[in-house]
């Protein structure tokens, strides 16, 4: 299943002030922290899957570099990820028990 805006439950988590938190970030952090070149534009979390709303975890970056952040979070909740193996677990021959 896709994980975006519209299926996250993030929105609904977000404090009620989230606006005004937000704007100060952008204030604070006018620059994207991570490419230093283009406006910020997203209030980021800067560990990834929190709801620490505080200023101090959050950082203003552009969208492009959100995405980019974003999909290299998800890949490696996707890696570190369990799944189950497709190759069964070696068995004794028969002849041998």
């Amino acid at each position: 299943m896709a994980h975006n805006w519209g299926t996250s439950t993030r929105k609904s988590r977000l404090p009620r002030d989230w606006r005004k938190i937000r704007k100060q970030v952008l204030e604070r952090d006018p620059l994207c922290v991570l490419c230093r070149v283009r406006p910020s534009t997203v209030a980021d979390h800067i560990e990834a899957m929190t709801d620490d709303h505080r200023l101090e975890a959050l950082q203003g970056v552009c969208e492009p570099c959100h995405r980019q952040k974003t999909a290299r979070e998800a890949a490696a909740a996707r890696a570190a990820a369990q799944r189950p193996g497709r190759k069964r677990p070696a068995e004794q021959h028969p002849g041998l028990l």
